[in-house]
């Protein structure tokens, strides 16, 4: 049980504590989560203002003190109507859970957080492994169990929930923190990346705007800056979104494409309107010039000395031409051309009716009516991929066969000249799903270049390479990807979500520009608050990036390589383990951190039954990928600590399950 603080009243003590009749904040500690006041240790706070009263959280015996109070409202307190007289008897109000932030908030997570992790350490004591054993039903059983009822009358208090419901979660869990828990790119959080994001949690700020995470959007930005800048170093302002992972950042990239391709299609309308314009005032000048030397020969070959002298008479020395007719004419000029237009010199013999192609800038311009934008990618791209398209309203993706697991760049090439003349999005892989598989990426940049295509790298599985000197080769010509999707949640070993959308220059991004005037209004912006709302199709925002940039200070880049080719060295291991035992076979050497294999000679039904029999039993995680010679079991690592031993004992578990 918490000691309470000195001055606060003993648990089940009826006495009100002491404390000043006037406060703006109330020091409390934290008895079963509830608010319990401390012993003062400011000075007391004249009221500057009436009409409000601020009644204080009180302790369940004890009744609450009230005050009117002319600074802004504490976050525990409840502001009530006053009456125009004084204030009369203090009100009492029940006690209240405390709040994670402000001063007083540290003091009431502690013996909160005692309790959380206790129950996570018997929780995972109970599981006994990476999974727990009994399948979905036993699992939905005890999670039903702990729960009811979920919605009490009267609340069990903090502790006790806490207690109950942590401890049921981490007896159910499938933990990434066990060595044979390797069924996907789900990594184990870092814990000084769990304590950030703690914090987090405590200030919760809103990266939608300035005035809800005035540090926390700094940081953001330094932070995006810098990874973009790893990803994009000869960027000419490389910049990086945060996304919730791979599949929000994919979505950003055909966006962003799909825009692109408008952008562009709008400047050829502009440039064909202008041409026709151009044409259109050419073909005008002509028939004025016919026009002037048709008058012309009139005028020469009619005359007589009356009408001679009758033209001199009536257009002040011009010879043929009406003083009435020439001003008509410059009002046929100002009619089309605009009210300043000085008319001309010269003479012709059209009127106010005569056709006349309207003025360029009469023309209303067209929007954007090209094709839309095509996106091609392998069939080993991320399924995200055909999500985005469908979600933008864009035509399913043209998909290239990747029989090798990797998309090759002569069938990439024969499919863009199949879609000549089509706005095109090419998008290459870095680390597939399956396999960890990374197509050749400077041969599919150069394809796309040559075709004209935006080139988009999805990057979530192996853009973390880019911290390792030993293994960033293998992400050559990443760089000359307009866009590129980055995971820290993957090989980067942060709580879920850490997702990036880096692209090399940051007016890329102006398009996801957005205006809404209670979080960016332009005179805001313009008095120099930041603007934050086009950094994410998102509003309300957690500060993801806070575990994040803890990670890269606490570790440096060559702590976090250090962790990356530790897990990509295990992941050769493992495929070692394989080849040398002959009831397995080994699917081909892995490039990042999985490994497929199976059982020598196994149907895909055995596949299929022994990963099902470890899930039951809870003794292993393992993925599966299907491939152009069957089904194979998948094991992805991503626990920098997993020994050799561990591997071993895993590969025991796969032969002991084999049907038999």
């Amino acid at each position: 049980m918490p000691v309470p603080a000195p001055g606060a009243p003993a648990p089940g003590d009826s006495t009100p504590s002491h404390r000043d009749p006037v406060r703006t904040e109330p020091d409390t500690t934290t008895t079963g989560g509830e608010a319990t006041p401390a012993e003062d240790d400011h000075e007391p706070q004249a009221s500057a203002r009436a009409g409000a009263v601020t009644v204080l959280d009180a302790p369940a015996t004890g009744p609450a003190q009230a005050s009117v109070s002319g600074t802004p409202l504490p976050a525990t307190s409840t502001r009530v109507p006053a009456p125009a007289a004084a204030p009369g008897p203090t009100a009492t109000a029940p006690s209240s859970p405390a709040l994670a932030g402000g001063r007083n908030g540290p003091r009431a997570l502690r013996p909160l957080l005692d309790t959380v992790l206790d129950a996570l350490e018997t929780g995972a004591a109970e599981r006994g492994g990476p999974l727990p054993a009994g399948g979905p039903e036993t699992v939905a059983d005890s999670v039903q169990h702990a729960c009811a009822p979920l919605l009490p009358d009267t609340g069990a208090g903090p502790h006790a929930a806490l207690s109950t419901l942590v401890r049921t979660l981490a007896a159910g869990a499938a933990d990434p923190a066990d060595p044979h828990c390797a069924a996907h790119l789900h990594c184990p959080p870092l814990a000084l990346a769990t304590a950030a994001d703690l914090a987090a949690s405590a200030l919760n700020p809103s990266m939608d705007s300035w005035d809800q995470a005035p540090a926390a959007s700094e940081l953001e930005a330094l932070t995006t800056r810098a990874l973009a800048e790893l990803v994009h170093p000869h960027g000419r302002d490389a910049d990086a979104l945060v996304t919730t992972g791979g599949t929000e950042s994919n979505q950003l990239a055909v966006l962003l494409a799909r825009e692109h391709a408008a952008q562009e299609q709008e400047a050829r309308d502009r440039t064909a309107r202008e041409r026709e314009a151009a044409a259109a005032a050419a073909e005008h000048t002509a028939r004025e010039r016919e026009a002037t030397r048709e008058h012309a020969a009139r005028a020469h070959g009619a005359g007589t000395d009356a009408t001679r002298d009758h033209g001199v008479r009536h257009t002040g020395g011009q010879l043929g031409v009406p003083t009435g007719e020439r001003d008509g004419h410059r009002a046929c000029d100002r009619a089309v051309h605009g009210p300043d237009h000085p008319g001309r010199p010269h003479t012709c013999t059209h009127t106010l009716t005569h056709p006349h192609t309207a003025h360029p800038a009469q023309t209303a311009p067209a929007g954007p009516a090209g094709p839309p934008l095509r996106v091609v990618c392998g069939a080993n791209a991320h399924h995200s991929i055909h999500r985005a398209a469908w979600l933008l309203g864009l035509p399913a993706p043209v998909t290239v066969p990747t029989p090798d697991g990797t998309l090759d760049p002569g069938d990439l090439a024969a499919t863009l000249e199949r879609l000549d003349g089509q706005p095109l999005l090419v998008v290459a892989t870095a680390g597939t799903t399956d396999s960890g598989a990374i197509d050749p990426l400077p041969a599919l940049a150069d394809t796309a270049a040559a075709h004209r295509a935006r080139f988009h790298v999805d990057a979530a599985y192996g853009g973390p390479l880019l911290f390792s000197d030993t293994h960033r080769h293998l992400l050559t010509g990443l760089d000359r990807a307009h866009t590129v999707t980055l995971d820290l949640h993957k090989l980067g070993w942060q709580p879920v979500a850490a997702g990036f959308l880096a692209v090399p220059d940051a007016r890329d991004l102006a398009p996801l520009d957005h205006r809404a005037d209670y979080l960016n209004a332009d005179d805001d912006t313009e008095a120099g608050l930041p603007d934050l709302l086009g950094r994410s199709l998102r509003t309300t925002r957690r500060p993801d990036i806070l575990k994040i940039a803890v990670t890269l200070k606490a570790l440096g880049r060559r702590g976090i390589a250090d962790l990356v080719d530790r897990t990509v060295t295990a992941a050769r291991t493992l495929a070692d383990l394989v080849e040398a035992r002959p009831t397995l076979e080994l699917h081909s050497r892995p490039t990042l951190t999985t490994v497929l294999f199976r059982p020598t000679g196994a149907d895909d039904t055995t596949v299929a039954t022994i990963r099902r029999r470890l899930l039951h039993d809870g003794h292993a995680v393992l993925g599966r990928a299907t491939g152009s010679t069957g089904l194979w079991l998948k094991a992805t690592l991503l626990n920098p600590h997993a020994h050799p031993d561990d591997l071993r004992t895993l590969l025991d578990l796969v032969e002991g399950h084999a049907p038999r």
